[in-house]
C-alpha cells in the first residue's frame, strides 16, 4: 500500500492568513477607494508598451507561448491609458519625417552594340565572319598561320593589304594570298596519313628539321593536320582541307577517342594501369580518364594499349613516365572511327564523303 499522504500546509505564513469572520465567511477582497486611485495613477504614468514582434510568423515562438501585447483570443492589444496620442508630427511639436527623393526617371537605353568585331553576327549565325576563319575553311592555312601571314602583309583585299585578322567579310571574293586569288571553300575532305617517326607535325621548322609536308604527295590539296604527333611518334594522323572540321575534331568537349600502342621499358602491373581510369595528376597537370591495358611483354619491355580523349601535349609519355616507365616507341592506331590498319608508313588515303558525313554528324551530337 502507498504511504499515507501528508496533510497540506496552509498557504503562506500562519500570521498572513486572513482571520475568519464571525459568520464563518472569508473577508471581502474588494479594494478600497485609495487603492483604486493609486493603481489608476500608476497605469497612467507607465511608459507606453511597444508592440512585440510576431515571432510566431517566423517560427520562433515556442509551443504555448503567446506574443506580448495580444489577448488570449489572439486579437489586437487593447489601448492603455497614458499611450502617446496619435497625430501629425507638426501637432506634436516634433520634426517631420525626412522627405524621400523620388527616383529619377532613367533615359531610354541605347541598343547595345557589340564592340568586338569577331562576335558580329553571332546571334543569327549568318553574316560576315573573320577573314582568318574564312581562309582556314578554304584550306589556305590554319587560323594561327593565317594571322601570321596577315602580319607579314601577304593577304590583300582588292589590292589593299589587310592589317588585322579580325576583318569581317561575307565571302572571299577579291581576297589574294601572295598575289594569288583565293577560291571559295570547297567541300570538306579528310585524309588518313601514316606518319613515320622523325618528322615534325608543322608546316615549317626554323631549325630546318623535316616536316610531314616533306613526305606528303605533291598532288595532295592544301591540308591541315588534326592535332599533333611528336617528332618521334608514328602512326595515324588525320589531314583535312576544312579548318572548321579540324577545330571541331580537336575540341575536348567532343570526346573523340585516340588509341595508342606504347612500348615502354620497366615494370608495371595491370592494377597500376587500371588506376588510370580515375585520372592522374603529373607535375601539377591533371589528366583525365585513361583506359590502359597491358598487352604483352618482350623481355624488360612492356607493350601497353592506351585510349584517351583529351590528347594533351605528350600525355601518354608523361603518364607512363609517372609510373616509372620509359617510352621507346609510340604508335597512334586510332582516331575516332578511323583506324591505321595496314596503311604503310608515308601513305595517304582519302576518306569517302559518306563516312565523313556520318562522322561529322556524330561530332555535332557529342558537342550538343
Amino acid at each position: 500500500m502507498p504511504p499515507p499522504r501528508k496533510p497540506r500546509k496552509p498557504f503562506g505564513k500562519p500570521d498572513d492568513r486572513r482571520p475568519a469572520r464571525e459568520d464563518g465567511k472569508r473577508p471581502s477582497r474588494a479594494k478600497s477607494e485609495d487603492q483604486k486611485a493609486s493603481d489608476a495613477w500608476g497605469v497612467a504614468m507607465a511608459r507606453p508598451v511597444r508592440k512585440a514582434p510576431d515571432n510566431k510568423a517566423k517560427g520562433n515562438t515556442p509551443n504555448g507561448e503567446r506574443a506580448r501585447g495580444r489577448t488570449a483570443a489572439g486579437g489586437a492589444k487593447p489601448p492603455l491609458e497614458g499611450r502617446r496620442p496619435q497625430g501629425s508630427a507638426a501637432a506634436m511639436g516634433e520634426r517631420p519625417p525626412r522627405m524621400v527623393r523620388k527616383p529619377r526617371a532613367h533615359a531610354p537605353q541605347k541598343p547595345v552594340t557589340n564592340p568586338h568585331p569577331a562576335r558580329a553576327g553571332a546571334v543569327s549565325g549568318e553574316g560576315p565572319q573573320r577573314i582568318a576563319k574564312l581562309l582556314a575553311r578554304a584550306g589556305v592555312a590554319s587560323r594561327r598561320e593565317v594571322e601570321r601571314m596577315i602580319a607579314e602583309g601577304r593577304v590583300a583585299l582588292a589590292g589593299a593589304l589587310i592589317d588585322t585578322p579580325a576583318t569581317l567579310l561575307s565571302s572571299l571574293a577579291g581576297v589574294t594570298v601572295d598575289g594569288n586569288l583565293v577560291a571559295e571553300p570547297e567541300e570538306a575532305r579528310l585524309f588518313l596519313f601514316h606518319k613515320p617517326p622523325g618528322y615534325l607535325t608543322t608546316e615549317r621548322d626554323p631549325a630546318g628539321r623535316p616536316t610531314i609536308y616533306d613526305r606528303l604527295p605533291a598532288d595532295l590539296p592544301r591540308v591541315m593536320p588534326v592535332g599533333r604527333l611528336d617528332m618521334n611518334t608514328e602512326g595515324l594522323l588525320l589531314l583535312t582541307t576544312d579548318g572548321g572540321l579540324k577545330r571541331q575534331m580537336e575540341l575536348p568537349s567532343t570526346g573523340v577517342e585516340r588509341s595508342y600502342r606504347a612500348r615502354a621499358f620497366g615494370e608495371v602491373s595491370q592494377t597500376q594501369l587500371e588506376e588510370l581510369m580515375m585520372g592522374v595528376e603529373v607535375e601539377g597537370i591533371r589528366y583525365g580518364r585513361i583506359d590502359a591495358n597491358l598487352e604483352r611483354r618482350t623481355g624488360r619491355n612492356q607493350w601497353i594499349e592506351m585510349t584517351l580523349t583529351e590528347g594533351k601535349n605528350r600525355e601518354v609519355r608523361r603518364v607512363l613516365e609517372h609510373l616509372g616507365l620509359k617510352v621507346n616507341r609510340l604508335i597512334r592506331t586510332r582516331y575516332g572511327i578511323f583506324e591505321l590498319g595496314d596503311l604503310p608508313p608515308g601513305a595517304v588515303v582519302e576518306v569517302r564523303q559518306h563516312e565523313l558525313e556520318l562522322f561529322r554528324k556524330s561530332l555535332k551530337q557529342r558537342g550538343d
